[in-house]
């Protein structure tokens, strides 16, 4: 059994910046789904609001094992990797931890509010994460 791992600061940090994840859950067959997400960080988890309705919402129903990735926006370089297990679904019908993960983001509460019962947070306990800052500058070539 894999037990939870406590974030690092550096991984912490990542996570606490408005940079984005890109979620990867298992579909019925076995096969990974990916997804751009929002994160926000309660102690050690991480949080991850979505409708029910969601992709990720099923999936992680059926089999709460996820991936994150995430990579800084002011150098996609630094980036950190992490395995865990959906722990937990909170309803989210107030769209109280949307609201505050949306302020991280966009600096406003999250303005699409469509369904509020159907509103869920993933809670997220981290297995594995690796922290890495590649020695590279993003500097990509100009398009003619």
């Amino acid at each position: 059994m894999i037990v939870a791992t406590p974030l690092s600061p550096d991984v912490r940090a990542l996570l606490d910046e408005p940079n984005f994840a890109h979620l990867a859950t298992l579909m019925p067959d076995g096969s990974p789904q990916s997804a751009p997400v929002w994160v926000g960080v309660e102690g050690d988890h991480v949080l991850v609001a979505t409708g029910e309705g969601s992709l990720k919402a099923k999936n992680t129903r059926r089999d709460p094992r996820v991936s994150l990735s995430v990579v800084a926006m002011d150098n996609p370089y630094r980036e950190a990797q992490l395995r865990g297990r959906v722990v937990e679904r909170r309803p989210d019908a107030k769209f109280e931890v949307m609201d505050r993960i949306s302020r991280k983001y966009i600096g406003k509460e999250f303005p699409m509010r469509t369904n509020p019962e159907q509103r869920v947070v993933l809670v997220i306990e981290v297995q594995r994460a690796r922290y890495t800052v590649l020695p590279f500058s993003h500097t990509p070539p100009r398009r003619s």
